[in-house]
């Protein structure tokens, strides 16, 4: 081999990373056990219930400590209904008239097969947050804003697990085979995405052939092939990974890259900007727009769900086109918030911790009022 050959087979080495992440934390059998992305559900929640209890012990919030747990346990109830039926009705509408002759019934139940929209998600909780401050007669914005103090940690939590799933896939950067920049990524999921895959050389295409005949057997080159060869990467199979890596594009991290833009930098934001007191509304509206902004430019190089066949509009994905609404509402409640808003400013986590007075309906028919600290 030249030296030509030889920079080529170096820069490939010291290029992209090919992805062998498992999905499952633990397996049960093939395709059931405890997964990371589950995982990252339950660590979001709990982080939540964290920081927000962590506040309410100050009194630097109003909602209650001892309920705290409770709002939290409508924003799950919002999370999962809202993502699910977001997913369904702007992405998936046939899941509505899909039904089946077992478990679960209904397509839009068949929530073990994934499909789950963030933006979905987000109105459940909006709704969970006005539901939970009627109850409580807090100001409805202001549990919004505590909601939307915490939800980029859940928000990069579930990122992460997507990038782990491999799934969301970024765009192309190097195809198969050729240099890639050392910080994408190749991904084998793409074998599973039919139309997102790239175009193979012959020589690629019997090379792929060969090796997904060896994993599942003659006549099973498809799906259970492509399966079998993840499973044995997934099982730190150092053959499978030396020869299946010339044949898998190297790609932008897009998940990377949401999780640091709408998780981890969104929530430094919120938290810097309320260790002073706000207006009721103000980290919701700056949640929404900054939130949106960040969707909008992370979806320029992340590629829709290849199952998803959603025509783009003016150049914008349909993500994209919910993210502007977002900000436009965000916009709204920051202009209602300065120009109309006579709420007292309240929060601010940098401020001295306090006893304050909060009633429950109970003790406002009895007139006994509960002091905590």
């Amino acid at each position: 081999m030249g030296a030509r050959g030889e920079d080529s087979r170096a820069m490939r080495l010291l290029g992209a990373w090919l992805h062998d992440l498992d999905p499952f934390v633990v397996r049960f059998t093939d395709g059931f056990g405890v997964r990371w992305y589950g995982l990252s559900y339950v660590a979001g929640f709990i982080a939540a219930w964290l920081v927000l209890k962590a506040l309410a012990r100050r009194g630097l919030i109003l909602v209650r400590p001892k309920r705290i747990a409770d709002l939290i346990l409508w924003v799950i109830v919002g999370t999962l209904a809202g993502g699910r039926l977001g997913y369904v009705l702007f992405y998936n509408p046939p899941l509505l008239w899909e039904f089946r002759g077992s478990a679960p019934w209904w397509g839009v139940l068949a929530i073990h097969e994934g499909g789950m929209a963030s933006h979905g998600g987000m109105i459940g909780v909006i709704l969970a947050c006005a539901f939970f401050a009627r109850a409580e007669r807090v100001p409805r914005l202001h549990v919004m804003d505590c909601m939307a103090l915490v939800a980029p940690i859940g928000i990069c939590f579930g990122r992460i697990a997507n990038f782990i799933n491999g799934e969301l896939l970024g765009r192309i950067v190097a195809p198969p085979g050729e240099p890639a920049p050392w910080w994408a990524v190749k991904y084998p999921q793409e074998l599973l995405e039919g139309r997102q895959a790239p175009a193979l050389t012959p020589e690629q295409l019997s090379e792929l052939a060969q090796l997904l005949a060896e994993a599942a057997g003659p006549g099973h080159v498809d799906r259970t092939g492509v399966q079998r060869v993840l499973d044995a990467l997934h099982a730190g199979d150092a053959e499978v990974a030396r020869r299946l890596e010339p044949l898998i594009s190297a790609r932008h991290p897009s998940q990377i890259y949401q999780a640091l833009a709408e998780g981890l930098l969104l929530f430094l934001l919120l938290w810097a900007m309320w260790a002073r007191p706000r207006r009721p509304g103000m980290i919701t509206a700056t949640f929404l727009i900054v939130y949106g902004v960040g969707r909008i430019a992370t979806e320029f190089v992340r590629l829709p769900d290849a199952h998803l066949t959603v025509a783009r509009i003016a150049g914008l994905s349909r993500g994209q086109w919910l993210s502007v609404a977002m900000i436009l509402g965000g916009a709204g409640i920051a202009w209602w918030v300065w120009t109309r808003s006579k709420a007292e400013r309240v929060g601010g986590w940098a401020g001295r911790s306090k006893t304050w007075k909060v009633e429950s309906k109970e003790e406002r028919a009895t007139g006994i009022v509960e002091r905590e600290t």
